[in-house]
């Protein structure tokens, strides 16, 4: 029993942590954690005493937080306490995975073995060491040990809030330990997916841990951290699917020992689907199952065990329908034994390994039955498919999304092509090695088993290993999809922002006329007209155009780039060609109006603007998709914002949770300025959702401006756990509070502060506060308040004051400091780790008012055109990038239609070495340069060559 042996290495080998861990003073501690409401001064002294134990730095940590007197506070410590504990073992770099990992696989490893019934003597130890811990941690549920033992890293760790995702741990045992599981299909260390686990399962989000959590996930990108949870849900999927699977079959009576281990083995759906299949009720059963039922059952076994007594003449009832002739009984027997051999893990491990090896390839063709009925402009779209052959190991995603469609569409018809050496030695192995009967066997019974083998293998394996092989490619190519997806949604986010400009916003269209909405610097609507410039009276329109532009001193025209764009483009360019806006120097850009309608008719665009016609609309819209994209943007629901590639073909639960977390992430990371931000943009901030966000938007209305991030939590539905999120991407303008809150003090008299304080009852009036709520100059970084504590020490250290916060004072100090100390020696120093102190280096010394996306791309703006006809080949132009996908990136080239880049012509060399690169790609935003390659007018294509990136 192969997983026996297994964990007993395990244990040998991880067993010296394991008594460490038991031996630490912070377990017992569990039982003060427990009776926290009863004992709060207890629980304070036993967590002064824990902290010793830890690192002093973990005080520091806490008590910006607040005093451990509120139950809720609580949920906070446990996590502080890990960023104390691990950093603290990080540093000592080679044996952290050890310890890691011993205290989350010995959890799963000793929990394992409680699960099987007989265990051997060296194991029974490992079995009353947990109950012990059981009873020593007096825990009021059935908690499983997994969860336990990795709690014992957090003393007070009280049990997570929601029980729904502990639970897995317990009822979903698998014969594989999560942790490792995850770690080989993301290619993460193992320690990194135990901590990530845990942090997951404290409902931590993931702008929150990719900024605040460094140094427990070894430095992970968002992108990385978004896998793991994806990979870690499905793994939990099969867990939980499995089990459901293993009840229902225990009710029908159909569950043996080794397909208990078969399904308990499982790591994916489409294993779980194979090992259940042969026991899905169906309408009239498989051949086999309807064999079995004639009696056959024995004479197909006895076939395999002991041939010399087998007598198929015997089986024959001449009025029984499938039993009359020979003929039947031998075909019955055959489709018990084919049953047999396609449910046999071995024969299916083999065949898999032998596909491995060999060359298999998928083939499509264009369908017969669509060349006669099928719309020829959808079949010209597949034309690279109607003869196309690739090997499976080397096929796009894109490719496969293509076929996958072009099968929907019935255009094209698909096939994965198994060479027939395959089957030849698959059935060679079977008769002679795996099915070898146990005694000779007569020519007719052989011919049968051979026959048996055959039909297993092209009426179920090759089936089965079809489905296998194109539901892999699909969902890999999916994933693949949905990733890039959200690749280029946070470039296009993170467009730089276009500050301090006065807008002219225009939505083309011919008969409608084009929507004009002109908005100051600061989002608000001047003023907003329709002009008619594609109906002869264009030269009309043109004094009203020039008037207003005046009238607001506007030298900036943002079109959409809809119907009509191009001729309202062409307008506006030759109008600046002919100087007629002087004295106005009037530049233009294009922008995607992707969305733009769709969200001038919804519910929040008519809170936004209720007395302006859904037309007008998106012409403000447009204007501010330059103004601010993120804030405009976020309005949209992510997929209508069309960057993506086969985006209607994908798993759309998928692609919305990876769009929302990648949204979350963007506005998590630029941060907003609680005191004027919108309740649409507060919504993304992580940790917070629809209902917190109003919750803020009431309290800020009622009770004036926040003066620092501490308010928050006065905020009703504002839990500790929420405010540790969403604290460190809430920013609060010091310069705004200052003059609010002198203004407040001079305005208000005494009489006034007690009829206010009167009328409100309980509820703390907003100017009683305003004396004692101090602003605090840290709340405008991305210093989490958490390290508060470590920010004043270093300041201190450096003799730096919070007021000079991103002053050139302050760089300069902070870089006397770092090169005399160097990072480490100070991180030792403050007793904190590098992640932490380097974060705090940054919040002190960005300039006021940074914004992370001043790095990326600001639009193009021009002031002539070229069009489609005036390209000719080897044309060198500038442009912006689009869209990206594998197979290469559109550029906008500024003639209507997007050319492509195919992947072949991006190299590294061209791209700039400046900009931080994860990938090859390059994404939408971007601005290159490039040189035309080849113009095909009658499909309207353009083929580019990249020169380089700006």
């Amino acid at each position: 029993f192969f997983r026996f042996s297994e964990s007993e290495e395990e244990e040998e080998e991880e067993w010296e942590p394991k008594s460490k861990i038991a031996k630490r003073p912070r377990l017992p501690k569990k039982n003060e954690a427990k009776t926290k409401k009863v004992a709060a001064p207890r629980s304070a002294v036993a967590r002064k005493k824990v902290k010793k134990v830890a690192i002093k730095e973990e005080m520091d940590v806490a008590l910006p937080i607040a005093p451990a007197e509120d139950n809720r506070t609580q949920l906070l410590q446990p996590k502080e306490e890990d960023v104390g504990t691990k950093p603290k073992t990080l540093n000592q770099k080679p044996e952290v995975p050890k310890k890691m990992e011993s205290n989350s696989f010995q959890g799963k490893n000793v929990k394992s073995l409680e699960s099987d019934e007989k265990p051997s003597t060296s194991l029974l130890v490992v079995g009353n060491q947990v109950k012990q811990e059981k009873s020593e941690e007096g825990f009021a549920f059935d908690e499983p040990p997994f969860k336990k033992i990795k709690s014992s890293t957090c003393p007070e760790g009280k049990p997570v809030k929601n029980l729904g995702g502990n639970k897995v741990k317990e009822e979903f045992e698998m014969n594989w330990d999560i942790v490792q599981a995850l770690s080989e299909i993301t290619n993460v260390e193992p320690w990194v997916c135990a901590n990530l686990i845990r942090l997951f399962q404290e409902e931590n989000t993931i702008p929150f841990i990719a900024r605040y959590r460094k140094e427990l996930i070894n430095n992970l990108e968002a992108d990385a951290l978004r896998e793991v949870q994806q990979a870690l849900e499905e793994l939990r999927t099969v867990a939980k699917k499995t089990h459901t699977m293993i009840q229902k079959l225990k009710k029908e009576g159909k569950l043996s020992g080794c397909l208990l281990t078969a399904l308990l083995n499982c790591r994916t759906l489409e294993e779980l689907d194979h090992v259940t299949a042969p026991y899905k009720t169906g309408s009239k059963g498989t051949k086999a199952k309807r064999a079995k039922q004639l009696g056959l059952e024995p004479a197909a076994l006895s076939l395999l065990q002991n041939p010399m007594e087998l007598n198929l003449f015997s089986y024959i009832r001449p009025n029984t329908k499938g039993l009359s002739t020979i003929q039947e009984v031998e075909a019955g027997v055959q489709h018990i034994l084919a049953d047999i051999f396609a449910k046999d893990k071995d024969t299916l491990d083999f065949i898999r390994k032998l596909c491995q090896q060999r060359y298999i390839c998928i083939q499509s063709a264009l369908a017969k039955v669509s060349s006669k009925s099928g719309n020829e402009k959808d079949i010209d779209k597949f034309q690279l498919y109607h003869e196309f052959s690739c090997n499976i190991k080397n096929i796009q995603h894109h490719q496969i999304l293509a076929i996958n469609r072009g099968e929907n569409l019935k255009i094209l018809t698909v096939k994965v092509n198994i060479p027939d050496g395959v089957k030849n030695e698959f059935c060679w192995w079977c008769v002679n090695e795996r099915w070898r009967p146990k005694q000779f066997l007569k020519p007719e019974l052989m011919r049968i088993l051979r026959n048996s083998v055959e039909d297993a293998y092209k009426r179920l394996i090759y089936p089965l290993l079809c489905r296998e092989f194109r539901s892999k490619l699909t969902s890999d190519a999916e994933k693949e999809s949905v990733m890039m997806f959200g690749r280029n949604l946070r470039q296009l986010l993170l467009t730089s922002p276009v500050r301090g400009r006065t807008l002219m916003g225009v939505d083309p269209g011919y008969r409608h006329g084009c929507k004009l909405a002109i908005i100051s610097p600061t989002s608000q609507i001047l003023h907003t007209d329709v002009v008619y410039l594609h109906s002869g009276q264009g030269f009309r329109e043109a004094e009203k155009i020039k008037r207003l532009l005046l009238q607001y001193n506007c030298s900036t025209v943002v079109i959409g780039n809809g119907t009509a764009c191009r001729e309202t483009e062409a307008y506006f360019a030759d109008l600046i060609m002919k100087k007629y806006f002087a004295p106005l120097d009037v530049v233009y850009c294009i922008v995607s109006e992707a969305g733009a309608s769709i969200y001038s008719v919804s519910p929040e665009a008519s809170k936004e603007m209720p007395d302006l016609d859904p037309n007008l609309r998106s012409a403000v819209s447009i204007a501010r998709r330059v103004q601010d994209p993120l804030a405009e943007l976020v309005k949209i629901e992510p997929k209508h914002i069309g960057v993506g590639m086969y985006q209607h073909d994908v798993s759309q639960t998928l692609l919305k949770a990876t769009l929302d977390s990648v949204v979350e992430e963007c506005v998590s990371f630029v941060g907003v300025d609680i005191n004027i931000c919108s309740e649409i943009l507060l919504r993304h901030i992580a940790g917070l959702n629809a209902n917190r966000a109003k919750n803020i938007i009431e309290w800020r209305e009622k009770n004036g401006p926040f003066i620092n991030r501490e308010q928050l939590k006065e905020v009703k539905g504002l839990g500790p756990k929420s405010f540790q999120q969403c604290a460190g991407f809430i920013r609060f303008n010091q310069e705004y509070i200052k003059t609010f809150c002198s203004s407040k003090k001079t305005e208000l008299g005494s009489h006034t502060l007690l009829t206010k304080a009167g009328a409100q009852g309980k509820k703390k009036s907003k100017p009683t506060p305003c004396a004692l709520q101090q602003p605090n100059p840290l709340d405008q970084t991305c210093i989490h308040p958490e390290s508060y504590n470590i920010a004043m020490r270093f300041l201190s250290f450096i003799g730096g004051n919070a007021n000079d916060i991103g002053k050139s004072d302050m760089q300069q100090k902070v870089n006397a400091v770092i090169q005399k100390e160097g990072l480490e020696g100070t991180a030792k120093r403050l007793n904190t780790t590098v992640h932490t102190l380097q974060l705090i280096i940054d919040g002190l010394t960005q300039p006021e008012g940074f914004d992370i996306r001043t790095d990326f791309d600001k639009p193009d703006f021009k002031r002539s055109i070229v069009c489609f006809e005036d390209l000719s080949v080897g044309t060198v132009l500038t442009g912006k990038v689009e869209n990206a996908t594998p197979f290469g990136v559109f550029v906008d080239i500024g003639v209507g239609k997007a050319g492509l880049i195919p992947v072949r012509n991006i190299t590294e060399a061209k791209l700039s070495k400046v900009k931080k690169r994860r990938s090859l790609g390059l994404g939408p935003g971007e601005r290159v340069e490039v040189k035309v390659l080849n113009v095909d007018i009658p499909r309207l294509r353009i083929t580019l060559d990249l020169i380089r990136v700006l």
